[in-house]
């Protein structure tokens, strides 16, 4: 039977599936059905053994795998020999929780410039949650609000002398944006940006500052410049 993982097992289990080469490590122990060594998770994965070593401690740490020592009647020192753990199960809302936290430290490794492709990602993301062109500016930061709200962002819109504002007060994807921050607050950026322009108000998101309080991120909005194809319309 299948446990439901208490939080702070499920939470130890996300960091230490943060990282991809761990992700690949636990992938090829699954996989094989039966323990492997140092040296043979090393040829599945391509990774060098002592990195190899590494990773393995944070995945033991965390539950999810576990050593042994093969006795067979030859000489030398007993293998080490390594198997995935039949761990308990995240419910729904952590497994996609883990599931995210996955993707964006394969993505922040991998990708050649995080930031962009967390700003495309993002606003791509913001133009599909945006509803209809809204009839006026006031009507479409309000619904761009309303958007972030939903998502739990717990978003306040400030009014300054120079600009406008959106504090965030709360990050619903906080433990996947610890270790991933270039890619995931690029996405919350293009987030805005997106929906901005999909509500169809003359402004749209400059900057975003990230955590300037332990649960404070800000966003600045400034006007936005014109496509080229409104120039020549």
């Amino acid at each position: 039977m299948k446990l439901t993982a208490p939080r702070d097992e499920v939470m130890e289990a996300h960091r230490a599936l943060g990282a991809w080469t761990r992700v690949a490590l636990l992938t090829s122990l699954r996989k094989a059905g039966h323990p492997l060594d140092v040296r043979e998770l090393a040829g599945d994965t391509g990774v060098h053994v002592n990195t190899v070593r590494f990773h393995l401690e944070v995945l033991a740490k965390a539950g999810l795998v576990s050593s042994e020592f093969e006795h067979l009647p030859r000489r030398g020192r007993p293998r080490q020999v390594w198997r995935a753990t039949a761990n308990v199960t995240p419910g729904p809302e952590e497994g996609y929780r883990m599931l995210a936290e996955v993707l964006a430290g394969y993505l922040q490794a991998h990708a050649q410039d995080p930031g962009r492709l967390g700003l495309d990602i993002g606003t791509a993301w913001g133009s599909q949650l945006a509803a209809a062109p809204a009839e006026n500016q006031r009507q479409g930061l309000g619904r761009v609000v309303e958007m972030l709200a939903r998502l739990g962002f717990s978003p306040q819109r400030v009014d300054t002398p120079d600009e406008i504002q959106v504090h965030l007060h709360s990050c619903p994807f906080l433990d996947v944006a610890r270790g991933n921050s270039q890619l995931v607050c690029s996405a919350h950026l293009g987030l805005l940006r997106g929906a901005l322009a999909e509500v169809g108000v003359p402004l749209t998101a400059g900057s975003l500052d990230p955590l300037v309080e332990p649960s404070l991120c800000i966003a600045h909005l400034g006007a936005r410049e014109p496509s080229t194809a409104e120039v020549a319309g």
